[in-house]
């Protein structure tokens, strides 16, 4: 049994280390790479049915973007903006996946130059121009489709140590799934640039769940670039949040995985959030073996912690997020195929496709 535990924290430890080999390889090269001066018009699309007062400040937030900008709220009730630069343009879609819907009537809609590139961001991402202008970057240098990984401001709460540890510190930071994605790229659809052919691919997974994931998929399997923007999409949070909503969403995304990856369903206890059932049958077993092996593992996931997440002092919260990962993991295992998704029950079939489930008292 000890070597069984030894040998899994040997192999979780090594991807550790093999995540920030890559990373540290992809850092040099970025700074080797010129940027490109040039700005295009860029129509930026927040699709959003009932904005927080938090969202509504995102979306007023002023971007310093050098090029010309629309920004244009979809929504189906106008929201109270105090910004004169922002858009409201009325959508109400009847489409299961609502922010698809609302994406598609915009872009049959608003009439946009050939050149205009198209970026769709979620209500509660901070918009700069930095991430606008990596996301143009990244389009510019040939991508299919780009999206910038999300990064939960630091909060001192425990749904915040979580959220951030889990997005910014941990093995699930879309910078590490990106390094270490084998075959279609795992991308987060939070903020997105999309090129023509992405655009006409996106429209037609209005009743898919996790549609960031079935569009990366699709593109790979036409061979096209997907790709990570440079900057990430900034999320401030609540200081009054919960943590419900976030295991409530996490578990939502493990059962995202499982209905568009399945094969990497299993990876998730074994190399995603091993840590702390490790660290407890480390404790049963009391070997010395296991022990090096056991602080192999949490060396190496502390420095990819730090590399993700560059405050000074060694990083931690990425042990929250394992336990709540490994939670959420467990409860999208049980709850099966029926998620609960803005109110309303669906099933999950192939490529992550809703179809309406009944309700819990319904026969």
């Amino acid at each position: 049994m000890s070597w069984l535990i030894t040998l899994w924290a040997v192999f979780a430890g090594g991807f550790t280390w093999v995540a920030v080999f890559r990373l540290l390889k992809q850092d040099r090269a970025e700074s080797k790479r010129a940027r490109l001066k040039r700005r295009p018009h860029v129509l930026l699309l927040r699709p959003v049915d009932a904005p927080t007062p938090l969202e509504l400040s995102n979306l007023d937030s002023p971007i310093d973007y050098s090029g010309q900008l629309s920004h244009v709220v979809l929504s189906p009730f106008r929201p109270r903006l105090q910004s004169a630069n922002v858009r409201w343009l009325p959508s109400d879609p009847l489409t299961r996946n609502r922010k698809v819907g609302h994406l598609a009537y915009a872009l049959a809609t608003l009439t946009r130059a050939r050149d205009t590139v198209v970026l769709c961001v979620d209500a509660d991402v901070r918009v700069d121009g930095a991430l606008v202008a990596s996301l143009v970057d990244a389009l510019q240098d040939g991508a299919s489709l780009a999206s910038a990984a999300p990064r939960p401001e630091v909060i001192d709460t425990l749904a915040g140590r979580c959220n951030r540890g889990l997005l910014v510190q941990s093995h699930h930071s879309f910078e590490a799934l990106d390094v270490m994605s084998a075959g279609a790229k795992a991308i987060c659809g939070k903020a997105i640039a999309l090129s023509s052919t992405a655009a006409a691919e996106l429209v037609l997974l209005a009743d898919c769940i996790g549609e960031d994931l079935e569009l990366s998929q699709v593109l790979f399997e036409r061979g096209l670039p997907v790709t990570l923007a440079s900057a990430p999409a900034h999320m401030p949070q609540a200081s009054t949040g919960t943590l419900k909503p976030v295991v409530e969403r996490f578990t939502r995304w493990m059962q995202v995985l499982r209905a568009h990856r399945p094969a990497l369903f299993p990876s998730v206890p074994l190399f995603f959030a091993p840590t702390p059932l490790l660290m407890v049958l480390a404790s049963i077993s009391a070997t010395p073996q296991v022990a090096l092996a056991l602080c192999f593992l949490v060396a190496a996931r502390i420095t990819l912690a730090n590399r993700l997440d560059r405050r000074p002092g060694l990083r931690f919260e990425w042990l929250l997020a394992e336990v709540l990962l490994f939670a959420c993991w467990f409860e999208a295992l049980r709850v099966g195929r029926t998620v609960t998704w803005r109110g309303r029950r669906f099933s999950l079939v192939e490529g992550g496709r809703m179809v309406a489930a009944p309700s819990e008292g319904g026969a």
